[in-house]
């Protein structure tokens, strides 16, 4: 009798065990937690290794949110700084999280500006802040400044945010009155551990030059990169400004150093530059290149072989391959035959993730969710994830990736 009991017992034991090894294979595995700034607070999302879907994995982080507008974190991982725009009468701020074991956020501090924050960047070595700013303008609906901007380099120390150290005027020799607002900030990766890279730089376009549909009160040219030592001195660099297209939008520079690349909104192209002498910038002589139409942000993977343009009007993603010896962008076809990555309504902010580089994220302003795509490492080119597009609350204007768990180390082509 017992023995009849246990063979039927046994069919039951085995349908058992055969589910639990079924869900331990299909059990997820993050490699990265994404931080969307959105409407809703600061979202937290973890990638699955294997098909890149993103899932939510802890509430919104509401405190210190107010108007999001950009996001940075230290190559360390372990801070996040938030900017906050103002209004017409009132300053923004940056916020400091600190980053938890399993992705969490604690506000640390937070500083408040006298202007409205646009960008802000930190350095490899994490002992710098720089922010970019301009006092706000009552022009609507756009965006505009009332006044040129300026960058502001804070100290940091183990994250925490030291009093302003420096800061320069963005402004153009012979033009002092025209107002230049700032677009996005690239600092050299070997910033802080290595002469090789020791400059910042940061995109703008002369609104007294770039008024479409308005009167135009300035000859100088529309667009600009501005380069700084990147020390609380805030030198500027031999040669800068450096003239950037008509209204250059977003900008990075490579892991090694020897590039930098900015968008131009007003012309769909991508403009790279050459870094001589470990700051002055030449233009790469093929160039620009063919993006698509209206590119607002763009971010380089981890080994520096591949861009990534997100264009707002297309809702689309660009993506090249980077000759290493030259550093010239060429468009990269995907499995389709198409260079076109279509991702939700109107993208605003893309990362690839910072754990393998195996998977590229747009924020979706219009679109109110985050597009995810599969990159392939030898050829640059990419596949939607699975699941995507992924919802996220109204309006979501920036994006990081943190590597969660341990990776090896992305290497950096010379």
């Amino acid at each position: 009798m017992k023995f009849s009991k246990l063979r039927q017992l046994i069919p039951v034991l085995l349908v058992g065990l055969l589910l639990a090894t079924l869900l331990t294979a299909c059990a997820l595995t993050s490699i990265d937690y994404v931080y969307v700034a959105s409407a809703k607070g600061i979202e937290i999302l973890a990638t699955d290794s294997q098909s890149g879907a993103l899932r939510t994995v802890a509430p919104p982080v509401t405190s210190g949110v107010s108007s999001p507008i950009a996001l940075a974190v230290t190559s360390n991982y372990s801070n996040l700084y938030l900017a906050n725009q103002g209004t017409t009468s009132a300053g923004g701020s940056i916020v400091h999280y600190v980053i938890g074991a399993t992705g969490g956020l604690t506000v640390k501090e937070s500083v408040a500006l006298s202007d409205n924050p646009v960008t802000l960047a930190v350095n490899t070595s994490g002992t710098e802040l720089f922010v970019a700013s301009c006092p706000a303008s009552a022009i609507t609906p756009a965006f505009a400044c009332a006044a040129s901007g300026k960058l502001t380099v804070y100290p940091l120390s183990s994250g925490a945010i030291g009093s302003a150290s420096g800061q320069a005027p963005l402004a153009i020799a012979g033009h002092a009155a025209d107002i230049l607002v700032p677009t996005g900030i690239a600092v050299l990766a070997n910033n802080g551990s290595n002469i090789k890279g020791n400059a910042v730089y940061v995109s703008a376009y002369d609104q007294s030059a770039f008024n479409p549909g308005g009167p135009i009160t300035s000859d100088a040219n529309p667009g600009w990169i501005f380069g700084f030592a990147a020390s609380s001195a805030l030198t500027p660099t031999v040669k800068s400004p450096y003239e950037a297209g008509v209204k250059p939008s977003a900008i990075a520079a490579d892991p090694t150093d020897r590039f930098v690349y900015a968008t131009d909104f007003a012309s769909n192209e991508l403009i790279g530059y050459t870094v001589i002498d470990g700051s002055t910038l030449n233009f790469m002589t093929t160039g620009p290149f063919k993006t698509g139409n209206e590119p607002n942000a763009i971010t380089l993977d981890p080994r520096g072989k591949f861009i990534y343009v997100v264009n707002v009007l297309d809702s689309s993603v660009s993506a090249y391959s980077i000759t290493q010896a030259t550093g010239n962008p060429t468009a990269t076809i995907n499995t389709v035959g198409s260079q076109i990555n279509s991702t939700d309504t109107g993208p605003a902010a893309i990362v690839v993730d910072a754990a393998l580089g195996r998977f590229v994220y747009t924020a979706n302003e219009l679109g109110n969710s985050v597009s995810g795509f599969r990159l392939d490492p030898t050829a640059g080119s990419l596949q939607p994830t699975q699941s995507t597009p992924y919802p996220t609350g109204s309006k979501p204007v920036a994006i990081v990736s943190v590597p969660h768990g341990n990776h090896a180390t992305q290497l950096v082509t010379p």
